[in-house]
């Protein structure tokens, strides 16, 4: 639900009162929730990303794949685009636990993976990128990724279609 916080105040037993503003349509669900202690999860809110962004970045990820060749999968191109513009944490892990964690990260999607990148055989800990799906991305992440993509298809000569044959080419692939 998006909103608005209209007012904080602190009242004389010391709690915050705060004052929202959401769309009338909640109405009568707010209204059964009054007097009942309730859960609250208030955070910034973030235009989603929209199902024809994700559609095109996997018909782009496919173009690419047939055009590289039957060893390169969809999901090959997708997360070596991942890798060269996506969200990463950047985390310090105990050597003897990087195999489970990767293996637990990897375990959210497609663009979930962890790549070593310092590993000083000196410590007990190393440096790892892990690194988000772009399920997590917000817009501006998603269109970065999606620019990425199709440069990649331009520079090799695949000529992208949009529109109509888009959707029939992102219904095909199962994406829309």
């Amino acid at each position: 639900m998006k909103g608005t916080i209209d007012n904080l105040a602190v009242n004389m037993d010391g709690q915050l009162n705060v004052m929202l503003t959401v769309p009338r349509m909640y109405a009568d669900d707010l209204m059964r929730l009054k007097d009942d202690p309730v859960s609250i999860d208030i955070k910034k809110y973030r235009e989603k990303r929209s199902l024809s962004a994700n559609a095109l970045m996997w018909c782009v990820c496919q173009e690419l794949s047939d055009a590289l060749g039957p060893t390169v999968t969809k999901e090959d191109v997708y997360r070596r685009a991942v890798r060269e513009v996506g969200t990463y944490a950047g985390l310090s892990i105990r050597k003897d636990a990087v195999d489970m964690f990767a293996r637990r990260w990897a375990e959210k999607g497609i663009g979930w993976f962890v790549e070593v990148v310092d590993d000083d055989s000196q410590r007990d800990h190393v440096l790892v990128f892990a690194y988000y799906g772009s399920s997590t991305y917000e817009t501006d992440e998603m269109s970065r990724l999606l620019d990425y993509l199709i440069d990649e298809a331009e520079q090799i000569g695949i000529v992208l279609k949009a529109g109509p044959e888009l959707e029939k080419r992102a219904r095909e692939l199962g994406v829309a």
